[in-house]
């Protein structure tokens, strides 16, 4: 009589089996058609077997392929620009967010917009929800006494990726340039901007609310706008700097 020690040997029910095949077959499913639904899966799986649609599912659930996460979207490949001070006025903005909180800890955001050329701040505007709608409307608002920018460089933030910015800079005929990801430095004008405006002032006090970061924000934009020198625009205010470009810079007929 032939021996087998139970360590070698041991009887696999047959719904076991069964099971270990509906699971090969579901996990294959997902990596290819990540997208797909139970029943998606189960059109699919009748074409070869002959399993009991409640036994799917069952499996389908335990792997937790009813809980599947969506998968992050992926950016197209950016390409690297270099980042050159423009030679005219208004030809390229430098957009970005900056987060901070309140005394009662609740986080307000703040849209900061910035003109290339001259590192004149055209906008910082305090609140605590700025959705893609709401920064095309304020965009809209700079370019009535400033005209539409030709570039606008951002991050691939989501209000800078959507739809509703996209339409509205098409509308505009305007370029969007978005930096590539975890490449701040492509945006090297506004993050020094940013880095000025936490220091004079984000960092500097202490908000109730926020007409109070308004009230002490829009002095401090006049001052560096007309007073504070930029070693980077020969030691010149941004609006100093750019009248004195206009009266130096001779235009061909």
């Amino acid at each position: 009589m032939c021996r087998i020690g139970r360590s070698v040997y041991r009887y696999q029910p047959k719904k076991q089996v069964v099971d270990t095949k509906i699971k090969k077959v579901l996990t294959d499913l997902a990596k290819v058609h990540h997208r797909w639904g139970f029943d998606k899966m189960m059109a699919k799986i009748k074409e070869n077997y002959a399993w009991n649609h409640k036994r799917v599912y069952r499996v389908y659930c335990e792997l937790k392929l009813n809980l599947r996460i969506k998968p992050r979207k992926r950016f197209s490949p950016r390409e690297a620009k270099m980042l050159v001070q423009p030679i005219v006025s208004n030809h390229c903005w430098s957009l970005d967010f900056m987060s901070n909180t309140l005394s009662n800890k609740r986080k307000f955001r703040t849209l900061n917009v910035i003109d290339d050329y001259n590192r004149e701040c055209l906008l910082i505007e305090p609140a605590f929800s700025l959705p893609s709608m709401v920064v095309t409307r304020l965009l809209d608002q700079v370019a009535e006494s400033k005209g539409y920018p030709e570039v606008i460089r951002s991050d691939n933030g989501p209000e800078f990726i959507s739809s509703d910015f996209t339409k509205w800079a098409e509308q505009h005929n305007i370029l969007l340039h978005h930096i590539q990801p975890g490449k701040p430095a492509q945006n090297g004008f506004i993050e020094r901007f940013n880095r000025t405006y936490r220091q004079d002032i984000l960092d500097a006090h202490w908000f109730y609310n926020l007409e109070e970061v308004r009230e002490i924000t829009e002095p401090w934009v006049d001052q560096y706008n007309n007073e504070r020198p930029h070693e980077s625009l020969a030691n010149l205010s941004p609006i100093n700097f750019k009248k004195m470009r206009d009266k130096t810079t001779e235009i061909p007929l």
